[in-house]
């Protein structure tokens, strides 16, 4: 019998996805799905609306809930992470004191002064987490969902000896998307892709065998609706040759050349993307309404018949645990330290690269180098990515700083100076957060 521990459990619609894939696998159908939170009430939905899916499907699966992090560890043998360290009134300072300075964030997750300052804040307790795993659960994997993907993964391999990859969505997703354009069944395109966390590139793209990429071209700049669904990574794949990973309301921050004035934010950030990056602070003011209406969201999925399909959706988690435990060996796309992976990106930095999973682990793959007019950005990602983790774990503000001074968003817009005093601004916010700084001037 296999044991599944869900930190984070409270992340309410991730949750439930995620127990119904793992469900889907007859290895996994009698599983014990031991759900943590910090938040007892998002906890009690969580249990319940798991609860509901093992009782649609008739699973002899087990659903436990638990505000108690060893209770939920102990003996688990896979770990699924979907935290947030910090509420709103946190995170909204990410986006809002950079802003003040002239860097218009969007999203704000991932990289940059934003998603630095949320990797510092939350590289603490992923470490805690991770301690907790080597003492209760040694043998276990852990897979992350949490962002900063790259930066919090780096710091988990660094100081960590537990198993562990970090999951996202966004190259099977935009493999789907590309498939769809070309009009191609997914099921006959195979593709390579790799690089970096929402940076990724398809370094092959082909329909049947033969190359798709001149057919991507083609659905881009001869279908205007094509064209708008990704105005910024369309603009990219063009003039860059190589389609990458996430969206476009991400992609846009993590450049030099979309966000840095306000004429280029309404050429290519405001209209027809998915993510409309044009409108500041968008995902922030998705997520205050999402906390405003959980509960009545939650009490309306309880109130139909059919509240979730049972069919299996298109995370990789529950593939990978059940090759872990001994089904079949599953390929994804995970963030692994570069143990020559790519040869042109720092040696163990964290990379996403195809992956194969067996109950022996995980098994990574060589790529080789990336393009240089795709490695030229990705590296500088990288450094500015390697420079925060540095800082986080040794309590370092002063390369904080420096990590920010580097982002190639913030370096378009701001000089130094400017980086410096919205750096010990954005420290002070987040003062409470940051116990492994013992001071914050930079």
């Amino acid at each position: 019998m296999t044991k599944i521990a869900f930190i984070g459990a409270g992340s309410l619609e991730f949750t439930r996805g995620l127990a119904r894939d793992i469900l889907t696998f007859p290895l996994l159908q009698d599983a014990t799905l031991a759900l943590m939170d910090i938040d007892a009430e998002r906890l009690e939905f969580a249990q319940k609306s798991v609860q509901r899916i093992v009782d649609m499907g008739r699973y002899p699966a087990k659903v436990e809930a638990t505000l108690d992090r060893v209770e939920a560890l102990t003996g688990a043998d896979a770990v699924l992470c979907t935290i947030l360290v910090g509420g709103t009134e946190v995170w909204r300072h990410d986006i809002e004191i950079p802003k003040k300075y002239g860097v218009d964030v969007n999203i704000g997750d991932t990289r940059g002064p934003s998603g630095i300052f949320r990797a510092l804040r939350t590289i603490p307790v992923m470490l805690s987490i991770a301690r907790d795993m080597e003492r209760y659960c040694p043998d276990a994997i852990l897979l992350n969902y949490t962002n900063p993907m790259a930066m919090l993964c780096r710091a988990l391999q660094r100081e960590s000896s537990i198993r562990l990859t970090g999951l996202c969505h966004s190259v099977q997703g935009t493999a789907m998307m590309l498939a769809d354009w070309i009009g191609a069944p997914y099921d006959q395109v195979t593709y390579t892709c790799a690089g970096i966390n929402h940076q990724a590139w398809y370094l092959k793209f082909e329909w049947n065998g033969k190359d798709a990429y001149p057919l991507i071209r083609e659905a881009i700049t001869t279908r205007p609706e094509i064209y708008q669904q990704e105005i910024v990574r369309n603009e990219m794949f063009l003039h860059l040759d190589y389609y990458v990973t996430e969206s476009s309301g991400h992609n846009s921050e993590y450049n030099w050349w979309f966000r840095k004035r306000p004429d280029l934010i309404e050429k290519y950030c405001t209209h027809g993307t998915g993510w409309n990056p044009g409108v500041y602070a968008y995902i922030l003011k998705e997520y205050q309404r999402a906390e405003k209406t959980w509960k009545d969201e939650a009490r309306q999925w309880f109130a139909r018949e059919t509240p979730i399909s049972l069919e299996r959706g298109h995370e990789y988690a529950a593939h990978i645990i059940n090759a872990w435990r001994g089904g079949e060996i599953f390929s994804f796309n995970g963030n692994v330290p570069n143990t020559g992976l790519i040869t042109n990106l720092p040696p163990d930095a964290c990379v996403e690269v195809p992956v194969f999973v067996d109950k022996a682990g995980f098994h990574p793959v060589h790529v080789g180098a990336l393009p240089p007019q795709c490695v030229t950005l990705t590296h500088v990602n990288v450094m500015v990515e390697e420079m925060a983790v540095e800082a986080a774990l040794t309590g370092n503000p002063r390369l904080v700083f420096q990590a920010v001074a580097h982002d190639p968003l913030t370096a378009a817009v701001l000089s130094l100076a400017e980086i410096k005093e919205m750096v010990e601004e954005m420290f002070q916010q987040n003062r409470d957060y940051l116990p492994q700084f013992k001071h914050l001037k930079v």
